[in-house]
């Protein structure tokens, strides 16, 4: 498995911990942060922090040397331009392979920010990944001849990559797909379905989702800013699975014509059930 640099934008915290006592410890976090020229800050309080999002919203901010006076650093923030390139940063730049002793599928894994032990989850069901860059066509994927897709979960508005909904609208309904996160937004948009930014996103590991089938609430993990439309669902091949019980935002969709579904969270808790419904589409396909 590949070793990865950290991809934060910056690191806000209330106190950060000198005191290095672990067996395993090579670096402070401090180091860390230098090396990959990642910006932090401590001493703040970010439950205040916390309430400050929750009931304004996300917004922009910056970390700035506290002799920057408040009107600069207000005209530096109105005049900085959002980037667009969170997948392409953190998205591989080649194909990798990942392979297991347990060979018995062979996936394509597109790669808007993967994380590895996702693909590991992959091995351990008997599947070679193939992971591949976001910007990957679908004429490349199909010539190695996958017998199912994962769209990762990555960083973003999935509408800064139209590149990758292009390729997953030209492998609809000729693979099993199976997307995760902003996969699952992406799917959404293939399947001609919309997206939209949320106030404050979904974060922590105590969201409650319901199943729209059997009632079923479980508790999962997200962290997430951007959502599926639920009402643009209408007129598409994709049906509701599970929605947010907090806000009724969508969490999981499927269509059986088109081979594919996908879930808002992290499979956190739910793994094998998650994986192994998407083995059995792929079984179903041979």
């Amino acid at each position: 498995m590949r070793m990865r640099t950290p991809n934060l934008g910056a690191l806000v915290v209330r106190e950060i911990n000198t005191n290095v006592n672990h067996s395993g410890f090579t670096k402070t976090l401090s180091e860390v942060l230098e090396e990959a020229h990642i910006p932090g800050i401590s001493g703040v309080d970010t439950r205040m922090l916390t309430r400050s999002i929750r009931d304004h919203g996300s917004r922009r901010a910056m970390i700035t040397d506290v002799d920057t006076p408040l009107e600069r650093a207000l005209e530096i923030i109105a005049s900085t331009e959002i980037k667009k390139d969170a997948v392409n940063t953190v998205s591989c730049k080649k194909r990798w392979y990942a392979r297991t002793s347990r060979h018995k599928w062979n996936l394509v894994a597109i790669d808007c920010g993967i994380k590895a032990g996702i693909i590991r989850d992959f091995n351990e069901k008997g599947c070679n990944v193939a992971v591949v860059p976001y910007d990957t066509t679908a004429e490349e994927i199909l010539a190695m001849k996958p017998d199912g897709v994962f769209i990762s979960d990555g960083p973003g508005d999935p509408e800064d990559i139209p590149q990758t909904a292009e390729t997953v609208c030209a492998l609809k309904g000729r693979l099993p797909m199976f997307g995760i996160g902003l996969g699952h937004q992406l799917l959404a948009l293939a399947c001609g379905a919309k997206t939209v930014k949320m106030k404050f996103g979904h974060r922590g590991a105590n969201q409650p989702i319901r199943d729209l089938a059997t009632g079923k609430i479980e508790i999962v993990n997200q962290n997430h800013g951007y959502a599926v439309d639920i009402n643009s669902l209408k007129g598409t091949a994709l049906t509701p699975v599970q929605v947010n019980v907090m806000d009724g935002t969508l969490e999981s969709m499927e269509s059986k014509s088109e081979k594919l579904f996908s879930i808002q969270y992290m499979p956190d808790g739910c793994m094998d059930r998650i994986f192994d419904s998407f083995i059995r589409m792929i079984k179903e396909e041979k």
